[in-house]
């Protein structure tokens, strides 16, 4: 682990760039039929653990190794759908695990911590959005110009002692609030059990414009 941490500290080095609103959106695509997943794990806890607040891993599972062995039961059909977004965007050949993509700019093996990094700095050079999302309450406020349609998603994940997996924040639900085209909208947020997550993004799973925690 001490390695794998020295490793991603050379990598990320001081980064931090105006990128997006909120925590860095980091996605795995997983599955307990998945060999080296194991390993992303460990390579996604590291990165949380080195960069703190400032990046938000979600895992979402995926049915589609089930034939391998035993079923994965926080598999989601969403999940596999999002990912065949990513699977387009990135003109990828298929579907893998354990895929990790971060912001919706950049992809890599999460298994592979130097391709993290690499990834994780490509996608802090982004040039900065003009989108702003604030919350009230229970009342979230969007403004700002996106340049085009984006989704709004809300997620739900298993944080802290709620997690038994051994998954980094594996989400058990995702529901779309609303299209959005920019200017100011306001949004009333659903109830929160667990962890929750707000996400503004390009529709057709492009760039990530703002992730905000929200339980």
């Amino acid at each position: 682990m001490k390695r794998v941490l020295f490793a991603l500290a050379i990598l990320f080095g001081s980064a931090g760039s105006a990128y997006a609103q909120g925590p860095m959106l980091v996605e795995l695509f997983a599955s307990k039929n998945c060999r080296a997943c194991p390993a992303a794990y460990k390579t996604l806890k590291a990165v949380e653990a080195e960069r703190g607040d400032s990046v938000m891993v979600l895992t979402w599972a995926v049915d589609y190794w089930d034939y391998l062995g035993g079923k994965e039961k926080m598999a989601l059909p969403e999940s596999k759908d999002r990912q065949r977004g990513y699977v387009d965007r990135f003109e990828l050949r298929g579907p893998y695990t354990p895929q990790s993509v971060y912001n919706g700019l950049t992809q890599a093996p999460g298994n592979k911590p130097a391709k993290v990094g690499a990834a994780m700095m490509k996608a802090e050079m982004a040039e900065p959005v003009n989108v702003k999302v604030q919350r009230s309450g229970q009342r979230v406020v969007l403004s700002g110009q996106p340049g085009g349609l984006s989704d709004i998603w809300w997620v739900s994940y298993l944080d802290a002692d709620d997690n038994t997996t051994k998954m980094p924040n594996p989400v058990t639900s995702v529901r779309q609030l609303g299209p959005w085209l920019g200017g100011k909208a306001e949004l009333a947020l659903p109830a929160c059990t667990s962890g929750c997550l707000l996400i503004v993004q390009e529709a057709g799973m492009g760039r990530v414009f703002a992730a905000m925690r929200a339980d």
